[in-house]
């Protein structure tokens, strides 16, 4: 499994006031309607107030490289991509998930 994680930070004069940013988020909560290769998904809005803090957040699951791939290319997501290109910086992580070593304290069992 390949977990894709993408962090948003709104360029100066954005804010969640911004019909654009708006748009940008209800783009992305629909990929998973639009979009068969997510296997999981995850969104939302940043909660704290720290300097350093980005604005959004994604994190989808994939299967695998060539289906993170097909996601990329989607019609769908490079709508949302446009809409967050206008708004937004942002930076990608991807890494391979292929051990659940499940809790990592026992009380949480």
């Amino acid at each position: 499994m390949l977990r894709h994680v993408v962090l948003f930070r709104f360029r100066d004069g954005v804010d969640w006031g911004d019909p654009r940013a708006l748009r940008a988020e209800q783009a992305t909560h629909a990929h998973p309607r639009e979009i068969p290769e997510i296997v999981r998904w995850a969104v939302g809005r940043n909660s704290t107030d720290r300097q350093n803090a980005y604005d959004f957040a994604v994190v989808g699951l994939f299967e695998d490289r060539d289906a993170l791939q097909r996601y990329l290319t989607h019609p769908d997501h490079q709508r949302g991509v446009a809409l967050w290109r206008e708004i937004s910086d942002w930076v990608v992580a991807d890494f391979e998930e292929d051990v659940d070593f499940g809790p990592i304290h026992p009380e949480n069992r």
